[in-house]
């Protein structure tokens, strides 16, 4: 059955990072990186993910973490590749999708893309910006 509603507020945030993270942490990729090298508390986490996602969604400027220091951190112990924010980012927007439809839900879902490709370039050493620079290529002499 298709969902009927959108995310409207701090209840349906905490469905969808709830579900997100069931996923997320029975994922034969990236669970491991939660469960066996984060060795995440999720109960503790889980309202702190729902901050993040209520100031994104709704600017309710509940979240005042460092979100990259964390992956960094989690970067040095196991290297996070473009595959794992991938399969993050397939199963984020599979959620939402499976649980809300309209304009909330695109914007969860163009965030997440937003925030893994930051993340990614940020723990991997390069510019955060999506942005690439365009050079003039010099003249042939």
């Amino acid at each position: 059955m298709a969902p009927e509603h959108d995310l409207a507020d701090r209840d349906d945030v905490s469905l969808l990072v709830t579900e997100f993270y069931r996923r997320a942490f029975a994922d034969p990729l990236i669970g491991p990186l939660f469960t066996d090298i984060a060795h995440m508390d999720l109960p503790a986490h889980l309202p702190v993910m729902c901050d993040f996602w209520e100031t994104v969604l709704f600017r309710a400027g509940l979240y005042r973490r460092n979100a990259l220091q964390v992956h960094v951190q989690l970067h040095r112990l196991a290297p996070l590749e473009a595959q794992h924010f991938s399969r993050w980012l397939s199963l984020w927007s599979g959620t939402v999708d499976d649980l809300f439809t309209g304009e909330k839900a695109e914007l969860a879902k163009r965030q997440a893309e937003r925030i893994a490709g930051s993340l990614l370039r940020r723990v991997n050493g390069t510019d955060s910006s999506e942005l690439i620079t365009i050079q003039r290529r010099a003249p042939a002499v």
